[in-house]
C-alpha cells in the first residue's frame, strides 16, 4: 500500500472501525494457461483467436471477430478517433498505430471501415484492428 492508501484506509477506518486492511494473499488471482496466453497476445486482442461457432453475418464478417462501421471523427493531430457500429451502440475509440490496411488520410468522417474490438491501455473498449473497407461493388 503506498501512503495515500493508506491515508484513504484510516478515513474509512474511521467510519467504519471493523475494516481490515486486505492481505495481498488475498489479492493474488491463480493465473490459469489460457489466462496467461491471453496476457502475452495483448489484451482485447482476439487476432490469433480461434472464431468461437460457425455462424456469419454479412460477408463473414463476424464470424472472424471483426465488425463494420464507419469513421465518425478523427483528429489527424492527435492521432486518434471515433468509429460507429453498424450494428449500433456505442462509438469506439480507436488509435492510428491499430491501422492495420490503409493511410491515415483515408480515415475521414464516413469513411467506411472494419475492425475488430479489444481494450486500450487503461481497459475501455477500444478497436484492437482498423482497417479500411474495400469500395462496395
Amino acid at each position: 500500500m503506498n501512503a495515500r492508501q493508506k491515508r484513504l484506509f484510516e478515513e474509512a477506518r474511521k467510519k467504519n472501525p471493523e475494516l481490515k486492511i486486505p492481505q495481498d494473499s488475498q489479492l493474488a488471482p491463480a493465473w490459469t494457461e489460457d489466462d496467461l496466453a491471453l496476457i502475452k497476445q495483448g489484451v482485447g486482442d482476439k487476432s490469433s483467436r480461434p472464431s468461437q461457432g460457425q455462424g456469419g453475418g454479412e460477408g463473414g464478417a463476424e464470424a472472424t471477430g471483426e465488425h463494420a462501421g464507419s469513421v465518425v471523427t478523427y483528429f489527424e493531430d492527435k492521432g486518434f478517433g471515433f468509429l460507429r457500429p453498424d450494428s449500433g451502440g456505442r462509438d469506439i475509440f480507436f488509435h492510428i498505430s491499430r491501422l492495420a490496411e490503409g493511410t491515415a488520410t483515408d480515415l475521414k468522417p464516413g469513411a467506411r471501415v472494419i475492425y475488430e474490438l479489444g481494450m486500450d491501455r487503461t481497459g475501455k473498449m477500444a478497436a484492437s484492428s482498423v482497417k479500411i473497407a474495400p469500395p462496395a461493388a
